[in-house]
């Protein structure tokens, strides 16, 4: 007779719709049915009611983490949501070598010193994500350290030489004629050797790591573990929205900063940016923001209002709700002031006005061509359409490229912009 599931776990479903959010590969793939895939996992841990062991180890290599960085932090507190055990390993041991990934010359190497400092400050940060209570914190010198000569060669016998080029940084740098320390040749051996110090069922790692994550696959299936599922995740952009998040290229969100200054960073991205955001760095499953994007492109929902949501979010998880109540106020007091300043026209426009209501809709939803064209920024609803599909419009600061939007969505009193050209609308019940 089979056991009745666990009732400390929520449904498989209902775990993957939060766990996969954001994942670029999954190895093997989620919807699998093989018995070692990540949805026969979650129903065996909900049936015996015996948690997963996540893993995600980080390198102390640098004192100060940006919002790139807690990617992975992120889809860890996903998984203790859930009630699985998640291990966030700190790589003291392999810090010495230094991660290859991205690197087309040998890292320096760090001091003990230097990691330690390092990963105290890395603790402090990622308890603003982790349950601390709830955190397995390891150090891989735990096992590493104790490794001896014997025990490393026979690790290094069950890889080839070969294998190791096809790791595509390798590869690259001995197609180039460029140097690549025997050392580090040892990382991805040493990272999946983790894996079986710690009976993973799951690793997460960023998609450059790929090389490293299956490598665990391979030593666990070695030492007759079930191999890890392997969860891969992004790369996130930066402000810019088109390189990826680095302080050195001044367009990354740093933990540490004042929430001031995190807020307005956020509301400064994109809209397309702000649906990655929504995904990466928040706790919000798929499915609603799904129906939130569907909300915008319907104009139920006005995008600016989308993002000071994201923007208190994150701001809130970093520092606090009340302050990220503040740090939104001295926000709009400041856009609101910039409009002043700018001394904007005022237009007054009637809801009654001629094909201004969209009539297939539910609550009051204008036409925003037609709305252009009442203000007088564009001469005719065609080019309006055409402006909005250039990404030439913004409404209240922030570009929209729909068609309809809600009046309700539009405030009181909405700021339009075509190119130079701006109106403030005053509405006429």
């Amino acid at each position: 007779m089979p056991t009745q599931p666990h009732t400390a776990f929520l449904p498989v479903a209902d775990q993957l719709d939060l766990i996969t959010k954001g994942a670029a590969e999954i190895i093997p793939p989620a919807a699998a049915t093989a018995p070692d895939g990540l949805r026969a996992r979650l129903e065996d841990s909900r049936r015996t009611g015996i948690p997963l062991r996540i893993k995600a180890g980080f390198d102390p290599t640098a004192p100060d983490l940006h919002l790139g960085h807690t990617v992975l932090m992120r889809k860890l507190k996903h998984f203790q949501q859930l009630g699985h055990t998640v291990i966030f390993l700190i790589g003291d041991s392999t810090a010495l070598i230094g991660d290859p990934t991205g690197k087309n010359v040998t890292r320096k190497p760090l001091t003990r010193e230097e990691i330690a400092a390092n990963a105290e400050t890395y603790k402090e940060q990622v308890f603003k994500i982790l349950d601390r209570d709830k955190t397995e914190v390891r150090y891989n010198s735990e096992w590493l350290d104790k490794l001896g000569y014997y025990d490393i060669v026979k690790l290094q016998a069950k890889f080839t030489v070969s294998q190791m080029l096809e790791r595509e940084d390798f590869h690259k740098r001995f197609q180039a004629e460029e140097s690549i320390a025997m050392h580090e040749l040892l990382y991805p051996i040493m990272q999946g050797y983790d894996s079986v110090m710690l009976e993973c069922d799951v690793e997460l790692g960023g998609t450059d790591q790929k090389f490293n994550l299956m490598r665990g696959r391979d030593l666990q299936r070695d030492a007759g573990q079930k191999p890890q599922i392997v969860l891969m995740t992004p790369i996130l952009e930066g402000l810019d929205g088109v390189q990826k998040m680095s302080k050195s290229l001044n367009n990354a969100i740093g933990i540490k900063d004042p929430a001031s200054e995190m807020y307005g960073k956020l509301m400064s991205i994109s809209d397309d940016l702000m649906w990655r955001y929504w995904t990466f760095l928040t706790d919000l499953p798929q499915s609603q923001i799904d129906a939130m994007q569907a909300d915008v492109a319907s104009g139920s929902l006005h995008p600016m209002q989308a993002k000071k949501n994201l923007a208190h979010s994150i701001t809130a998880d970093f520092h606090s709700p009340a302050e990220a109540a503040a740090a939104a106020e001295s926000w709009a007091t400041q856009f609101q002031q910039k409009g002043v300043a700018e001394d904007l026209p005022v237009v007054e426009i009637s809801l009654a006005s001629e094909g201004l209501l969209a009539t297939d809709t539910t609550e009051p939803t204008l036409r925003i061509p037609k709305l252009l064209q009442l203000a007088g920024l564009a001469s005719s609803t065609g080019e309006a359409t055409r402006k909005l599909a250039e990404n030439a419009v913004s409404i209240d600061g922030t570009k929209f490229t729909g068609r309809t939007l809600s009046r309700k969505a539009l405030g009181d009193e909405p700021t339009l912009r075509l190119g130079k050209k701006a109106m403030r609308i005053h509405w006429i019940e």
